[in-house]
Order: C-alpha cells, then structure tokens, then sequence
C-alpha cells in the first residue's frame, strides 16, 4: 500500500531529575551538597532512508514518545542522557507542524538528518544551587518536559521523470514496457490511484527513475479527481513527459489536453511550467492519429519537442527515452530551493511570547497558564520547602503578583496553575 501523507503525534524525552543527596564519609565532616543533575531526554529525529519509497510505517504507529533522561545520583553523578529516536522517513519527506503550519523540515538527501521534537533538559541537584550564603541547599530541579507536536508528515516523490496526463492516455502501460515496473492497466479511468515507480535503463549506460502519477482532470488543482494527491508528487520530478492519447480515444481533443493539463500545473504551482517538458504523442497506431498530431503540431508550434510513440506496439519509445535522458544530463540533480540572500541583512525585533496568561474561571478563581510559567512549574520539586520558596521568587520575578493585583486578587483568592490551587496572599 502506497501512503504519503499521514498525521502523527511525537513526544520527545523528559529530562531526569536532578537528586537532593549529601556527601557523608567518614573522616569527611562537613562534606556538603552531592547531588548530580539529570540527563537529558531524548530528541525524536527523522533520518532519510533511501530505501524506502512510502510512509506505510507511520499507518499503524501515529504516536511516537521518546525516552526520559536518567535520575541524577548521589556524589555528583551526571544521569545518563536518553539516546535520540531516530525514525526512518524516505527521500522527498515533509514534515509541518500542524498546529502553526510552519515547515519544520524537508528532507530529501540519504542520512539527512531533522530534530523534530527536542529533547528536555535534565534537572539540576542540589551541588548547582550551592553558594556562600546557602552552602547546603535543600532543593532540586525535576527534568524539563520534551517538547511534543502535532506534526503532518508528506511525502513528495524524488522522481527524474513524472508522467502527466489525463485518465487513460497510456501512462502505465508506458511505465510498464520501458521498466520493470508493473503498475495495474485496466480500460477505466484512474486505474492507478497512487504513484508507481520504475527505473529505465536506455541501452547506453543511461538510467533514470521515472514515476507514473495518477491521471489528472480539469479541477485538480482544486481537489477534484486525486487532484493535490497527485500533484504534490510532480513538484520533485526534473522532466516533466506529457502523455497525450493523441486517437482521441474517448473524443476528446488532445490540445485541448495538453492546454487544461497545463493550466492545473500553474493552478498548483506556475513554477511548475518552467519545468523542461516533453510530449509524448502516443497511440499512433490507432486510426485518426496521424491527423490529430498534424493539426496539434499546428496549434502548438515548435516550442516543445513532441516524440510519436505506441506503447503497445512499443514504436518511438527508444528516441523518447534517449530524448529524455539527453535532457537529465542538462539538469542538476535535484536541490532544495534555496531564496538568494541579499546582500544588505536586516535585523528584525521578534517580540517574545508572553511568560504566562491570566483567565478566570466561573467559579472566580483565577488561572494561570503560558508555556513559560507551566514548564517552569513542573520543573519545581513541591516536596522540598526550599523549592517551593525559589518558585515563588520566581513568580514574583515575573511579575505574577502585580499582575493578579491589577486584574482584581485579593488577599485568601484560589488561584490555579494547571492541577495545583494555591492561595493569593498579600
């Protein structure tokens, strides 16, 4: 089964928590604070596998968590950092975050390698919190959560060659005679409902891998038909063949193909038409063909080389694959897209976000919430008086305090910090 485009879930390592402990040996007195710090937790990282060509894996497994860091220990021992998860992707992958819909990644190259999800950073034990004033803390971080996302993971075919063309042209049968492909052939339409891929080998050393794509309808480019399913995969190719039943098998007229195929390219995407393309003008052993490419040839010029061929009879198909070949040499393999840097750089203040929110729920408590202060929170240790009293430095810091006065806090007010309720005292 061909997948390429799935939605999946990933939470990256928690980091260890760091450990209260005290050096305590003999002929040792006073050996003061041992507490090491946690190890970090693990990142989810996705690595370029050329050997897979579908997301298939990602079909039954959507939810992928990685692996605390270690407990720090006693006598400053550092907690083991959490290997990183890697996940195979093949060539072409995508990822977007779902919930912003920024790009996090585009990994096309074998080994290419993307953090997705980072890691947390392990807590600090108390031999951090150590000073003059305070030579023996009593207090320790718990490990930072790892980050966790929502993530669209699409696959665009690394194809050299994607053939386009409406239903029923003869794509597959193509792809199924000049490789060792063997994509379904049947006389309806959308017989092939995902991409296949096969390597044509021309006789001369040349190969080249071509994709044959599902067959495109006017309004593709909205969604009709397979519409994007197919088109996101023609974005990778290099060479673009155009297939065209130029017998008018079904009584269409094959400019009038060629002209709304065109116009659902540059619909998607007008980068598209800047693409090198070839015409494959096929069954021309049908009757009324040879007409047809006559009066094509004369609505479209000389602009595009067009190659007559049949697929069942496999006529012109050894010029229209070293035509295509010719053509890959002239072009570099594929690269992603890099905008050119200008010269002048502009330097743009990015406002931060917000440490912390404050709502009020029916009831009249108030609640505090923001990424900020909640990691914050949950990195504090509640079970040491000396943590509590550092957190609550740290509130105040960020002006929590004032805050809830200007929204109207009173001395004995509930306020709520996701399942911990605390008091507000003046």
């Amino acid at each position: 089964m061909f997948v390429d485009q799935v939605s999946v879930y990933v939470k990256a390592g928690d980091g260890g928590n760091g450990l209260v402990a005290y050096r305590r040996e003999k002929y040792v007195p006073k050996g003061g604070p041992a507490g090491g710090d946690g190890g970090n937790g693990a990142n989810i990282v996705f690595k370029v596998d050329e050997g897979l060509n579908t997301l298939m894996d990602f079909r039954y497994n959507r939810h992928f968590k990685g692996k605390r860091g270690e407990n720090g220990m006693s006598k400053t021992q550092h907690g083991k950092n959490a290997a990183a998860y890697v996940i195979p992707v093949p060539p072409g992958t995508t990822v977007i975050d779902e919930d912003t819909g920024e790009v996090i990644a585009d990994l096309t190259n074998h080994e290419q390698e993307a953090v997705i999800a980072k890691g947390g950073r392990g807590g600090r034990g108390n031999t951090r919190f150590a000073n003059p004033r305070n030579p023996a803390p009593d207090m320790a971080e718990n490990g930072e959560p790892g980050q966790e996302r929502n993530i669209k993971v699409e696959l665009k075919l690394i194809a050299d060659v994607g053939l386009v063309g409406f239903p029923s042209v003869g794509k597959s049968t193509l792809l199924s005679v000049v490789s060792a492909a063997k994509p379904k052939v049947a006389a309806y339409h959308f017989t092939t409902i995902a991409p296949n891929l096969g390597v044509v080998d021309t006789g001369d050393q040349r190969s080249f891998v071509m994709a044959d794509l599902p067959g495109l309808i006017e309004g593709a480019s909205q969604g009709v038909g397979l519409g994007h399913q197919f088109l996101r995969h023609v974005e990778r190719t290099r060479v673009i063949v155009h297939v065209i039943d130029m017998a008018g098998t079904e009584g269409r007229d094959p400019y009038e193909d060629y002209v709304k195929i065109n116009e659902e390219l540059a619909a998607y995407d007008k980068k598209l038409l800047t693409r090198p393309q070839i015409i494959a003008a096929n069954k021309m052993d049908m009757p009324g063909a040879e007409e047809n490419l006559g009066a094509f040839q004369e609505k479209l010029g000389e602009e595009i080389p067009i190659y007559r061929i049949s697929a069942i009879t496999k006529d012109g198909l050894r010029d229209l694959l070293f035509a295509v070949a010719d053509k890959l040499e002239e072009i570099p393999k594929y690269e992603q897209e890099i905008e050119p840097a200008d010269e002048t750089v502009v330097y743009r203040y990015q406002k931060e976000e917000d440490p912390f929110h404050i709502t009020r729920d029916p009831d009249g408590a108030f609640v505090l919430y923001g990424h900020r202060i909640e990691t914050l929170f949950k990195m504090t240790d509640f079970q040491h008086d000396e943590a509590v009293q550092r957190f609550s430095r740290q509130l105040r810091g960020m002006g929590v305090d004032k805050a809830l006065r200007e929204r109207g806090a009173k001395d004995g007010d509930t306020v709520r910090l996701l399942d911990y309720e605390f008091d507000f005292i003046e």
